[in-house]
């Protein structure tokens, strides 16, 4: 998985993926783990092979908001808190159990300096990260929460039965009463 993964960008000579994929670590999350807790200095990454995830962060009147969900063959990791060495502003937390390849921040900087092309990625990554960022951005300002509904359906029908709905709900920024009447409604 680890070497299609990094084949996909077209970047990396197969000795390359082959030198750095022995450096990615296995782990396994039980439902309800914490991979990153706010506060916490992200020093790793992780590529999602089974499971998912959902970020989110507690208000000042101590509300819990969902705002990202991550899949398998998604990168996860606090990115902010990653780049900057801030403390993370977002929990990520496992609400499958899953199954993680994980690489360390300091062995990501060793790459960067043993291969030119982990600068390339890094690139696209941060680029990807801002297009996600920016459509999540518009599609709250522009689409209503079915709208929203059927876009997260369209984009992942073999996962979302698997989200609780108080998680839906908060993503899409309604009450579970009102995701329910939206599903209701949706016949796919």
């Amino acid at each position: 998985m680890i070497q299609d993964f990094f084949r996909s960008f077209n970047i990396f000579s197969e000795h390359e993926i082959e030198d750095f994929s022995q450096l990615f670590e296995v782990r396994k999350v039980n439902k309800n783990e914490i991979f990153i807790q706010e506060g916490e200095k992200c020093k790793e990454i992780a590529l999602i092979r089974s499971g998912i995830f959902r970020s989110y962060y507690i208000s000042e009147e101590g509300k819990d908001s969902t705002y990202c969900f991550r899949f398998p063959n998604d990168l996860l990791a606090s990115y902010s808190s990653f780049i900057s060495g801030a403390p993370s502003v977002e929990t990520m937390q496992a609400i499958s159990d899953a199954d993680l390849l994980i690489l360390k921040k300091d062995k990501i900087d060793e790459l960067v300096q043993k291969h030119p092309n982990w600068m390339k990625f890094l690139k696209i990554i941060a680029e990807q990260e801002y297009l996600e960022l920016e459509k999540r951005f518009f599609q709250l300002q522009r689409d209503n929460a079915k709208q929203r509904y059927v876009t997260l359906l369209e984009n992942q029908p073999n996962y979302i039965q698997e989200i609780p709905l108080q998680y839906l709900a908060s993503y899409l920024g309604i009450t579970q009463r009102h995701l329910s009447r939206i599903r209701k409604e949706i016949s796919f």
